[in-house]
């Protein structure tokens, strides 16, 4: 059974990763920051020392990589890429700056961009974090860095993946950047494979 390892799950599961992660054939190791979600490994996305060099297939990151500080991202990826197999890849979804920044510049910083299950969504929210969960204490939630298309494109290939490709769903209710990443060299079509198996379909069609 191939090893997933999801970063900053949270609450969530594998159900709540990507249509191909949601299988049988994928072994679910949970990472968080955060004791109280009860992970299988407490660590951050900077030191995962608990987790072997090589030791996973794939990776997945729902909505973490913003809450580093620029200067982290770097160390994350490298990270990221110590402890996957050779032929191993990594899924990662953020907030996309630029399509939040034209609401911002519409001058709609506190406007419900959309609603979510936990309420109405500012662009204020994307950009520095959820008001509402911060306001309880979670400053987990905390934004502290933000990307556009092409920031997580090159940071990931300067970290030493080999092959990346990324979209940006620029629109209501999404606002975000996908992007899969291989630490091997991969040609085209199999990098497509890659995005058809775990992007989301309307990131395929809009793309």
């Amino acid at each position: 059974m191939k090893k997933l390892l999801h970063i900053g799950c949270g609450p969530k599961r594998k159900d709540k990763t990507t249509a191909g992660f949601n299988t049988p054939d994928w072994h679910e190791i949970r990472l968080d920051i955060d004791p109280s979600v009860q992970p299988d490994v407490i660590g951050t996305m900077t030191d995962m020392a608990a987790v072997d060099d090589a030791s996973v297939d794939a990776i997945f990151s729902s909505h973490n990589i913003e809450h580093l500080y620029p200067h982290e991202v770097e160390p994350a990826f490298k990270e990221f890429l110590r402890v996957l197999k050779p032929d191993g890849f990594f899924v990662v979804t953020c907030p996309d700056l630029q399509s939040v920044c034209a609401l911002v510049a519409q001058d709609k910083l506190l406007e419900a961009a959309y609603t979510s299950p936990a309420g109405p969504i500012a662009p204020l929210d994307i950009l520095y974090g959820h008001r509402p969960a911060m306001a309880l204490g979670n400053l987990f939630m905390a934004h502290r860095s933000g990307f556009t298309q092409r920031v997580p494109d090159g940071t990931l290939r300067a970290c030493g993946f080999q092959t990346v490709a990324s979209l940006a769903r620029g629109k209501a209710p999404f606002f975000d950047l996908w992007a899969v990443a291989s630490r091997s060299a991969r040609n085209e079509e199999a990098m497509r494979e890659l995005a058809r198996a775990h992007f989301p379909s309307s990131a395929l069609r809009s793309a």
